[in-house]
């Protein structure tokens, strides 16, 4: 299809990764953001000294000749502040009143864990072996190598079957499904590639950055400008138009119209469809569809201001469970769970500013106070995430008990605020939900039923940095041709 004006709805990482890939390659680039800020669930806000991150946290995979290096390289991403954290501990998994570390490299991620489970050793060697296999392919669809058989093949196979069949040890299998609440941990759904993948990344390498994921955005829309491309902030997109079978360009608040030869967006699909109007080829049954399917939970964030030199900085992760609590069906209301994540000090000091509490939390939990604007939905919808908020401390203080004594202010969000501030449907924090029983309908690709208008982000087929990442360089080979995709990866690898 010939035409190199683009439209990219959304400046989250997905569509600003699209921007830059295809501006880089000579194509007229406009990003457009309904919102204020750029960056989707990169964006961060401040109260006082304390820098807050929305949605970003850490990543896997970022040392040289990784994954997420390769892509990052590629995005001129590097140069920022990364800071890996503790290579013998990045993260610590706590069940009821036990703990366990995580290392990094998958040779001292396998004996620290053995240390701990000594009868399990040759479980833990095919599931070391089997998590590194997966990661050693993860670029094998990009650079035409067997088309992605091995990849696709795990997106029908149940993560926790196999958790199951390779780990006999219950306790085992819970501490190593206990760093996976950066993915939904359902087992009638979960593919296993899903599970190894991400597992994988984090475990070869594990980064946080100082000043928070804004500057990814920040830097990513600098770079679509110095290439000659636009990206332009309280840009809603109200509508996408088709004419004889092609969308031809895109209504902006209602105003103003703007052309296009092709159309990206990287909204959630259902919000896509959502935008398009009367169309020849996208049908009622696609639409339905992609309406229908399942969304995963949402998440409940504590951004907790500390009070100055009270807390001492941890360079890891901590995941606190309760001894009950059932990894693999999560029952958000009943806060089993949550996530301590610090966010990195300036370089001079070695306590921390700021910390944040993740827990799940459900749709159903919220969805009453779905219908008032931000800043609008009254005292009682305040007061359940001031107990939301409580609930979290009370079970992280059982580990860290200085906390509590350390807290200057409080500062919370919903899935709600998912909702509000990135159209992701019920707040989802992952996206559309993937069933491994159903990988055909569930793992979408960048293509709709129109042939000029592609998708991005985390819905497709994978979430968090490096899932996204990946996923743009599929969507723009859709425009560029897959063989200029296999060749910047092998130039980057």
């Amino acid at each position: 299809m010939k035409g190199n004006r683009v439209i990219i709805i959304g400046a989250g990482l997905g569509g600003l990764e699209c921007g830059y890939i295809l501006a880089k390659n000579g194509m007229k680039v406009t990003v457009l953001e309904r919102e204020a800020q750029v960056g989707g669930c990169l964006q961060t806000f401040r109260r006082g000294a304390a820098l807050f991150d929305t949605g970003f946290h850490y990543v896997g995979a970022l040392k040289e000749g990784e994954s997420l290096h390769t892509l990052f390289s590629y995005f001129d991403l590097m140069n920022l502040p990364w800071k890996q954290l503790d290579e013998e501990c990045f993260d610590e998994v706590i069940i009821g009143e036990d703990s366990f570390r995580f290392a990094n490299g998958h040779q001292q991620f396998f004996e620290t864990m053995a240390a701990y489970f000594p009868k399990e050793r040759e479980g833990l060697k095919k599931y070391v072996a089997f998590l590194k296999q997966v990661g050693d392919h993860i670029f094998d669809s990009l650079k035409g190598e067997n088309d992605g058989t091995f990849t696709n093949s795990l997106f029908a196979c149940s993560a926790y079957d196999f958790l199951n069949e390779t780990i006999q040890n219950p306790l085992l299998r819970k501490v190593l499904s206990g760093t996976s609440l950066k993915m939904e941990l359902n087992a009638p759904t979960l593919p296993l590639y899903t599970f190894a993948q991400i597992n994988d990344s984090f475990i070869r390498s594990s980064w946080r950055l100082r000043g928070g994921g804004s500057q990814i955005a920040e830097k990513l829309v600098s770079s679509i400008q110095a290439m000659g491309g636009e990206v332009k902030t309280r840009a809603a997109v109200t509508y996408i138009k088709e004419e004889e079978g092609k969308v031809v360009g895109v209504s902006v608040n209602n105003e103003d119209y703007m052309e296009a030869d092709w159309i990206i967006s990287s909204a959630h699909p259902a919000y896509t469809v959502s935008l398009v109007g009367e169309s020849k080829k996208m049908r009622r049954i696609y639409r339905n569809r992609i309406a229908g399917l399942d969304n995963t939970f949402g998440m409940f964030t504590a951004n907790i201001r500390l009070k100055p030199g009270m807390l001492p900085y941890q360079n890891k992760n901590i995941y606190i469970y309760r001894s009950e609590a059932d990894l693999w069906n999560v029952k958000p209301i009943n806060t089993e769970s949550v996530l301590v994540n610090y966010s990195v000090p300036e370089e001079y000091s070695s306590t921390a500013v700021n910390v944040d509490l993740l827990s799940p939390m459900s749709w159903q939990e919220v969805e009453k106070w779905s219908h008032y604007p931000v800043g609008r939905r009254g005292d009682d919808y305040v007061a359940y995430k001031e107990a939301k908020a409580e609930e979290c401390i009370r079970l992280v203080e059982k580990r860290l008990p200085e906390l509590r004594g350390a807290i200057d202010k409080i500062f919370t969000s919903s899935p709600l605020s998912y909702h509000s501030y990135t159209a992701s449907a019920e707040g989802c924090a992952y996206g559309i939900r993937k069933d491994y029983n159903n990988p055909m309908f569930t793992v979408l690709t960048p293509r709709t039923p129109i042939p000029n208008l592609l998708q991005t982000g985390q819905s497709l087929n994978l979430h968090g940095i490096l899932g996204v990442s990946m996923t743009s360089f599929f969507t723009c080979a859709e425009i560029l041709g897959r063989d200029k995709i296999v060749e910047i990866i092998k130039q980057k690898s």
